[in-house]
């Protein structure tokens, strides 16, 4: 089985894009990366997008752009058997602290459910996967330096073994966010092979250092 990267999309807090289209968009002073995304990036509204803590929001935005690049629709109403695969370098480690933070100011007897949420670093890729439909494996890997070829592999695994015809692969942190669309050769116009993928990635490198890598 041949497998292909069919679409990218990244976020960061200056901008976003898709690398397969060339889309790239500057953010201008006045306005965040975050609050423009919610008007030119989903293509229908998000629910409660505003609650989401800033990890889930750069996944939520990275996915959106992936499947656009990728030329494919997504809708909560029309599900399909996509799966879901991301690392991050820090995990959910800020939102336990300020979690934690929250309880002991709170007298030890509760704290805020909405930040309860996100003390799994999965909660991110739970939160894309309502928005757009999949039923896929979902699943968050720690890799220790955010490395995306692990996650990159486990996911190419994930589709050869016939658990998801489609799988989003990539890694995210609070203002930024990298998100592939892998499927099998001839699901759709493909960007590049995955082991042209593999080897821009074989090096570990930061979320900005993969997008300026598959920008070339």
């Amino acid at each position: 089985m041949t497998i292909s990267v069919l679409g990218i999309g990244w976020f960061t807090k200056e901008g976003y894009g898709c690398i397969r289209s060339g889309h790239h968009q500057l953010c201008n002073g006045n306005e965040s990366a975050s609050a423009s995304s919610k008007r030119d990036i989903f293509s229908h509204p998000f629910k409660n997008f505003g609650r989401l803590d800033a990890v889930s929001k750069s996944v939520a935005c990275a996915v959106a752009l992936a499947m656009r690049d990728a030329g494919m629709d997504y809708s909560p109403q029309h599900k399909r058997q996509i799966g879901i695969v991301g690392t991050s370098r820090e995990g959910s480690l800020r939102t336990d602290v300020e979690y934690f933070r929250d309880y002991i100011q709170s007298g030890r007897t509760l704290s805020r459910a909405n930040l309860f949420i996100y003390t799994l670093p999965s909660s991110p890729l739970g939160e894309a996967a309502i928005h757009f439909g999949f039923l896929g494996p979902l699943l968050y890997a720690a890799t220790g330096d955010g490395s995306l070829l692990p996650i990159l592999d486990m996911a190419s695994g994930i589709i050869e073994g016939g658990e998801a015809d489609i799988m989003l692969a990539g890694a995210a942190g609070e203002e930024e966010a990298v998100f592939l669309v892998l499927g099998r050769s001839g699901t759709a116009p493909a960007f590049c092979s995955i082991e042209q993928a593999r080897a821009a990635l074989a090096a570990p490198s930061t979320i900005a250092g993969v997008i300026r890598t598959f920008h070339r």
